[in-house]
């Protein structure tokens, strides 16, 4: 079996996320895509703004018909600093014989040595760095993990889609068709999210 996982705050979710997922399941021939919204990014400063039940919320209504995409919500249960290694290796466990594929955007390749046990997670899983349009990503020399083969590229369209626009979209009033699911836009408006969030 062939995993695909795909971690984030996903604070909401958008169709950037889905197109990489979607992109990573195609090109790698993945059987199933899990997305795995994080309790907290212990390399951001601040928290996600919708609480974790409400994300994991927003990213089921997202993925909702495709047989091939589920939402885990271990890290939101497990609470605290969510660690990729600590969910790997649970996944790991539970599905012997399975290929992991950690999926990123390429411009978070450059993190990797600031996480939790960077070697231990290439030793896990192969990182999947999805390029969007025609940028072009490489392993950073400072990744220097010995584990460069374990490192994956993949291409998607351009899209400007960022979370950060969407919560500012919301709280501002301004349409967020196109950018996110219709699913989504309902729940999070039902919710009155991001009506006083800043964007910042």
């Amino acid at each position: 079996m062939k995993l695909g996982l795909f971690g984030g705050t996903f604070d909401p979710v958008h169709l950037g996320h889905l197109l990489l997922a979607e992109r990573c399941r195609e090109e790698l021939d993945l059987d199933e895509v899990r997305f795995l919204p994080a309790a907290s990014n212990p390399l951001k400063e601040n928290g996600p703004v919708a609480d974790g039940k409400q994300r994991c919320e927003m990213a089921q209504f997202a993925i909702s018909g495709h047989p091939q995409f589920k939402v885990d919500r271990r890290e939101v249960k497990r609470g605290g600093p969510s660690y990729a290694v600590d969910t790997l290796a649970e996944i790991a466990a539970e599905n012997p014989g399975a290929e992991l594929f950690f999926l990123m955007g390429a411009d978070a390749l450059a993190d990797l040595p600031d996480w939790k046990e960077p070697q231990r997670v290439l030793e896990l899983a192969t990182v999947v760095a999805v390029n969007r349009g025609d940028d072009t990503a490489v392993v950073p020399a400072a990744l220097n993990l010995g584990n460069a083969s374990q490192v994956r590229f993949v291409a998607m369209p351009a899209c400007d889609y960022s979370a950060t626009d969407l919560r500012r979209r919301a709280g501002a009033g301004m349409s967020l068709r196109y950018r996110t699911p219709a699913a989504v836009i309902a729940y999070l408006y039902d919710k009155n999210l991001y009506r006083a969030d800043e964007g910042a």
